[in-house]
């Protein structure tokens, strides 16, 4: 007797979504050797060292949380504690100037509270585009 395939929620895609768009922010950002910068502190450790640290916070309906202009390459430490307990924030901002201009920082502030509902198959495709991004990067470092 064949299963039906199990059916994933949007609260599941999503999830996965974050989980790939971090993993493409760390691979995008990374040199042949698979190095990349924390955008906070500057260390410089291999992608899989790195997590992905999102300058503007990932809530439940956050506009930007699965934007990759909001993600980026952080170590550890600054991503779970120095945006919250020390300079990494006012780094990361500073970061974001430099690579985007401050004006599209402002505009990222100005609308991080604006809804976006997404739906599952918003979810689906954003994770299948996310998916082949990150195959190009692996087979780029490979």
């Amino acid at each position: 007797m064949k299963r039906k395939p199990k059916v994933k929620s949007s609260k599941v895609l999503r999830q996965e979504c974050l989980k790939a768009i971090q993993r493409l922010c760390r691979l995008a950002a990374a040199d042949d050797d698979g190095n990349c910068e924390c955008v906070s502190c500057g260390c410089v450790k291999h992608y899989s060292a790195l997590q992905g640290g999102h300058f503007l916070a990932k809530g439940s309906s956050s506009y930007w949380a699965l934007k990759i202009e909001n993600v980026h390459p952080q170590c550890a430490s600054c991503n779970m504690w120095g945006m919250r307990y020390g300079s990494a924030a006012q780094q990361y901002t500073l970061w974001m100037e430099d690579m985007y201009g401050r004006d599209f920082v402002d505009q990222m502030i100005a609308t991080k509270s604006e809804p976006i509902k997404l739906y599952k198959a918003d979810y689906e495709d954003m994770l299948a585009e996310f998916n082949e991004q990150i195959k190009y990067h692996e087979n780029r470092l490979r």
